[in-house]
């Protein structure tokens, strides 16, 4: 016969061609499964509950899959298939009805649902429209279960405890529905319903049924689904797309296979990058909206222009494909991209054509297809767009080119932060990834770096724009010296600067070679060093926190690539380019000799500004983050503290001055290391003296004063600076006084 709309109401109309008496699930039918709290169940339930959501609220009717069965002549049906649907839709009528009170002449149908799986399963569904419960309880299982009809032995049944969750999930979904009830008497949810009439459906049958497969897959519904989306537009287009999925696409994800030897998810991965890359070409974003579920993508993919996003797709995948039959993808990458690292000097090793990437997978590709929903950033999502971008064009750029290009882009995502990097519209500049995108097409076609009002996004912030500027400089340097190019990249590749060379420089080419041979000495031996040249620090916008060179690689990446956020950065480049004018290679002695130089200097002519102690006296450069905190450096540059945090102040901070003289671990972490403690009595340092008070009191007991004389500074400001060694001073004095 023929099948026929049905909805779970008329079936059981007995005006209906053959009518349906009964719904009887059979003992060798599986249990109920949509209510089981697995991850991947708990999607297809959500998935299916919004689905029915929509129909009840929306004009949009939704009619369901196939149930078909056996049709006896009683009117028993026994379904082969269509089980889980009719049992959620049984659970979803019997909720409406008990919500909004529905009299029992329009409810008798439900009782001619039930399980014969098992006893247990029977009787609950007797006991869930007979009982009387509070269906409007939010957690509606509890409710049921604190029942006295309701035996604690059910909550063993399968069947039971998945129909507690589906009800769960029911009434947080249609809690707010009004007149269900109503909506349900519609048309508004139907199913295809087919008797197979007299084919006596033995326990064999169902053996035989279920022995022949697993049940189908999220990928295998999504594949169906994307088919009779696809047949609706054009037949022809969707037998080549599917026919492509299952062969050549299957061929090329095949390298990236799961432990099972499945490649779905792999699918899955890519499609959703694709279709977030569509998002971002309409000025849109996925932030915030579910990306885990392909169906509410594949909802998203077939509301726009579906023509340009297939074809989008399938140059998106038939690109890799095309790649991967001349070489393979990881060789690829492998030949264009190296991992590098911005914690060890010895890892980064710059080779001719390649870039290297920060990231932990140089086959972006790869990487996507496996990590696409967990650990794929939106710097990653960049890159990878720039690959594709690339081989979708790849007839008119030159691999020489396409090298030179790539390199551009990622510097530009290297040199952009996590609030540049944003697709959130809630960020400060809004969702930068569609203009970024956009930036990319032209550099990576056509070689331009285009400026903010030439592009075309609704909101045309991009990348950063000190680097975009850099990028451009660059461009135009390589272009007139092309021999001193390949100098240029391997200074970018440098692990302090990572794409970004405004430190060093364009105008002075051999700086570059001299700035990799300084940074392979000791960083402690640098920091001095520099000192030695000037005043290299840096200061945030708020005036007190101050940037110096340590051990630790991020202090000098802090001081080379330059923000808004901070001053000073062209001193430290006057500086730099001082020391680097100095040798045309750098050794650990040779810096040593400059510190000594200085050392003695100010030892012979009694002048000991706070850059001499910085350098004496270890205490004042900690292997930490090179960040200290002056109140006020013009007028006090002696009180100043060493933070062991890189934000703010915390216990293990310390004024210098009393860490150099402690003994015993008396500095006082209490007092963020300002205090130097010593019995009933503590010491605090002032510009000009060491101070000793009263710990009960906060009294003044005596004054250690240090003899300075007066000078002028850069800025023409009147200045004290010390004219004898405080710290020896102190602890000559300690000895008899304090110790």
């Amino acid at each position: 016969m023929p099948e026929v709309l049905r909805t779970f109401m008329n079936i059981f109309d007995t005006g209906a061609p053959e009518p349906v008496c009964r719904i009887i699930i059979p003992k060798i039918q599986r249990d109920y499964a949509q209510g089981r709290n697995t991850a991947e169940i708990r999607r297809v339930r959500e998935r299916f509950l919004d689905a029915l959501y929509k129909a009840v609220t929306t004009d949009k009717k939704i009619k369901l899959d196939f149930v078909y069965g056996d049709l006896s002549v009683n009117g028993t049906l026994t379904p082969l298939d269509g089980q889980q649907r009719l049992t959620t839709l049984f659970l979803l009528h019997l909720y409406a009805t008990k919500k909004e009170n529905v009299p029992l002449s329009e409810t008798e149908f439900l009782k001619n649902f039930s399980y014969d799986t098992r006893p247990d399963s029977r009787e609950f569904c007797k006991f869930l429209i007979d009982a009387e419960v509070n269906f409007d309880a939010e957690t509606l299982s509890a409710e049921i279960e604190n029942h006295a009809n309701f035996p604690l032995s059910w909550k063993k049944d399968p069947t039971v405890s998945s129909m507690l969750v589906m009800l769960d999930a029911i009434r947080q979904k249609f809690f707010t529905v009004e007149n269900l009830w109503g909506k349900l008497k519609s048309d508004a949810i139907s199913f295809y319903f087919l008797t197979i009439k007299g084919m006596s459906l033995t326990d064999e049958l169902y053996v035989t049924m279920n022995s022949r497969g697993k049940p189908l897959t999220d990928f295998e519904h999504f594949k169906a689904e994307f088919k009779r989306k696809l047949d609706e537009i054009d037949a022809a287009l969707s037998d080549r797309i599917i026919l492509k999925i299952d062969t050549v696409w299957t061929d090329l994800l095949w390298t990236y296979r799961d432990k099972n030897n499945l490649v779905d998810d792999g699918f899955l991965a890519y499609f959703g990058f694709l279709c977030d890359v569509i998002l971002y070409k309409k000025n849109d974003t996925p932030y915030n909206k579910k990306r885990d579920d392909p169906f509410i993508l594949l909802e998203e993919f077939f509301g726009g222009d579906v023509c340009a996003n297939v074809d989008f797709l399938e140059k998106s995948f038939d690109c890799w494909y095309e790649l991967d039959k001349r070489e393979k993808i990881s060789d690829f990458f492998a030949g264009r991209v190296f991992v590098g690292s911005r914690n060890r000097k010895d890892v980064n090793q710059h080779a001719a054509g390649k870039i290297i990437t920060y990231f932990d997978n140089a086959d972006f590709f790869g990487d996507c297809v496996k990590s696409y929903n967990k650990n794929f950033s939106l710097g990653k999502v960049v890159m990878l767009y720039a690959f594709v971008t690339y081989l979708l064009n790849a007839e008119k750029i030159s691999d020489a080119d396409f090298r030179r290009r790539i390199r551009i882009v990622n510097n530009l995502v290297e040199n952009s932060l996590a609030a540049e990097m944003s697709n959130s519209t809630a960020r400060n500049n809004g969702n930068r990834i569609p203009a970024m995108l956009e930036q990319v097409d032209n550099i990576i076609v056509d070689g331009k770096i285009l400026r903010r009002n030439e592009l075309k996004a609704e909101n045309n912030y991009n990348f950063n724009e000190i680097q975009l500027t850099e990028e451009r400089e660059k461009l135009s340097w390589t272009q007139q010296n092309p021999d001193k190019a390949e100098s240029l990249f391997e200074l970018e590749d440098h692990y302090l600067l990572y794409g970004r060379i405004g430190i060093v420089g364009l105008e002075c080419p051999e700086y570059f070679s001299r700035f990799i041979s300084l940074f392979k000495c000791d960083y402690d031996k640098i920091a001095c060093a520099l000192l030695a040249c000037g005043d290299y620090w840096q200061v945030d916008n708020n005036g007190r926190r101050y940037q110096l060179g340590s051990t630790r690689p991020q202090s000098w990446q802090n001081l080379f690539h330059k923000s808004a956020l901070v001053k000073h950065f062209d001193e430290t480049k006057e500086f730099l380019e001082k020391l680097l004018d100095s040798a045309k290679n750098f050794t650990d002695d040779y810096l040593q000799k400059i510190i000594d130089e200085y050392l003695a200097d100010c030892e012979n002519k009694s002048s000991f500004e706070w850059t001499y102690y910085f350098m004496k006296y270890a205490e004042f450069r900690p292997p930490r983050y090179g960040k200290y905190r002056w109140e006020n450096f013009a007028e006090e540059p002696y009180c100043l503290a060493v933070m062991w945090q890189e934000q703010k102040m915390s216990t293990n901070s310390y004024q210098p001055f009393l860490k150099a003289v402690e003994v015993n671990d008396n500095l006082s972490r209490e007092y963020l290391g300002m205090r130097l403690l010593f019995g009933d009595f503590y010491v605090e340092c002032e510009n000009n003296s060491y101070v000793v008070k009263n710990s009960a009191t906060d009294a003044e007991e005596d004054r250690l004063t240090i003899n300075q004389r007066d000078s002028v500074d850069s800025e023409n400001r009147k200045i004290k600076i010390d004219t004898e060694d405080r710290i020896k001073k102190f602890k000559s004095w300690a000895e008899d006084y304090l110790y």
